[in-house]
């Protein structure tokens, strides 16, 4: 196969845009028809003979979907957290892990290229076309996100402020203001880098870290930064019940009314989480306003069903965000970065939550994944198979036994298949998935650095963490070995 074809042809079934709608719909036995990186037709199988040079792909037995959009996640990290988070939390902190693994575990910059590479092997596999990586920038991490053949918004965070703990109760903030801007102008640096990138596939977002590690003059410097280059803007916010109680402490109100008093949420935000509004079961605070602040700013919603659901926790519910107008797009924050997973998580969160089986459906979680994430990074030419679309597919294999028997294959995806039954992968009309593998990332490599990497930060968390203990004894194994 071709690395570019010109078509690919006979799809069995193909979920394609319905004319200029919003709005995803089945077509069956069609041809989809490629030129310069785009879609330039979807037609009915057959109904233009095929070109003597056409390099084509078979589509039989295979559905089409546009690739998926992926607007929040740490690629560079999370590998290395795989067998030390899935049940890691500290009850004193209402069952977070997340600050006191990060004042503990530090993975190498090596390490953290080797996590990127399976994480972004993980993304191509489950569909993933474009995706929002959130890091401290390392050497190599734009190079690399290019050479996976994906889009990708570089987002190199920056803070005033990290986490530390002088109890398991107790979460300090160790703030330096300069570091803060230092880190600020490296991202500045990052994000021109990115633009200006040679495979044209590269954007950058505007991120300062979290909204409780970051001063009011930062995050001022920082919106402005966004306002003054037509970048988007993102930030942690109501991920964590410490985060929201300090936030009150602060300001007497909660992280979102102070985002909104300050001018950080607008139609070209992505609010990362936003799960623990004044509203939460786990906050009740006694306003109940937060929601209706994100919809009135015209701000997205970046939601990571997946880590907080380790928790206990979840959003309140999914369904209840898309009623009051509010655009909600997926991420997977943590490994495994697999969108079609978040999916599944988000249907079933979203209905338990909301004891309602229609507070998010297939179609519902699918538009997320790709109208909604494509609105979040303001991009009008992906998430949808359609004329004058990037031609960014992914083609299911219908024949997978976890596909069949084939009446609805969206909902055999998303709840049964997912990445198993994923073959083929173009960008921008070039294979960089093919037969389920990346074509220019090498994964097995990758996975011996990160390993490594991940020993040497379970070793050297005695150095970091508050009680100087190994990370053996902040996450034990699962099971004793004996």
């Amino acid at each position: 196969m071709d690395n570019r074809p010109d078509s690919i042809r006979n799809v069995s079934w193909a979920v394609v845009r319905d004319g200029a709608e919003k709005r995803h719909v089945y077509r069956r036995e069609v041809d989809l028809h490629l030129k310069d990186g785009r879609i330039v037709e979807v037609t009915p199988a057959g109904a233009r003979p095929t070109g003597p040079a056409e390099i084509v792909i078979d589509g039989r037995g295979m559905l089409a979907l546009p690739g998926l959009v992926n607007i929040h996640s740490h690629p560079s990290t999370e590998p290395g957290y795989r067998g030390v988070r899935e049940d890691h939390g500290v009850p004193e902190q209402q069952m977070t892990g997340l600050m006191e693994r990060l004042q503990a575990f530090r993975l190498s910059d090596d390490g953290r290229q080797g996590a990127a590479t399976m994480a972004y092997s993980e993304m191509l596999r489950a569909g993933t076309t474009t995706a929002c990586d959130v890091t401290v920038p390392f050497e190599g991490w734009l190079e690399t996100m290019a050479r996976s053949g994906m889009r990708f918004h570089a987002a190199p965070t920056f803070a005033s402020a990290r986490w530390g703990m002088a109890s398991p109760q107790t979460v300090t903030w160790k703030w330096d203001e300069a570091a803060g801007f230092a880190q600020f102008e490296k991202a500045k640096r990052v994000m021109d880098e990115a633009e200006a990138h040679n495979s044209g596939r590269l954007s950058a977002v505007v991120f300062p870290a979290q909204i409780d590690t970051v001063t009011p003059e930062l995050f001022a410097a920082g919106r402005k930064h966004a306002d003054d280059t037509g970048r988007r803007f993102s930030t942690h916010v109501g991920q964590s019940v410490v985060e929201v109680r300090e936030m009150i402490r602060r300001h007497n109100m909660t992280p979102i009314q102070w985002a909104a008093q300050n001018g950080l949420m607008k139609s070209d935000t992505i609010m990362a989480h936003c799960i623990l509004l004044d509203d939460h079961p786990q906050i009740n605070w006694h306003t109940r306003k937060d929601l209706d602040l994100i919809a009135e700013a015209g701000a997205s919603v970046a939601h990571c069903p997946q880590p907080f659901a380790r928790y206990g926790l979840a959003m309140d519910h999914v369904g209840r965000y898309r009623e009051k107008g509010v655009n909600v797009g997926l991420g997977t924050d943590c490994a495994p970065h697999n969108l079609i997973e978040e999916m599944r998580l988000a249907i079933v969160a979203g209905r338990l939550m909301s004891e309602d089986i229609r507070s998010l459906d297939t179609a519902g979680a699918f538009e997320a994944a790709t109208f909604g994430g494509a609105a979040a990074l303001g991009r009008d030419d992906i998430g949808a198979l359609a004329p004058g679309m990037s031609a960014d597919i992914v083609l299911v294999d219908l024949n997978h036994p976890l596909m069949q028997p084939a009446r609805d294959p969206l909902r055999s995806f998303v709840f049964h298949a997912a990445d198993r039954a994923v073959k083929t992968v173009l960008v921008d009309g070039e294979v960089v998935l093919k037969d389920g593998n990346p074509v220019h990332l090498d994964p097995v490599a990758a996975m011996e650095r990160v390993a490594e990497a991940q020993a040497r930060m379970l070793r050297d968390s005695v150095k970091l963490d508050y009680a100087n203990r190994p990370g053996d004894e902040i996450s034990p194994l699962s099971l004793r070995i004996t």
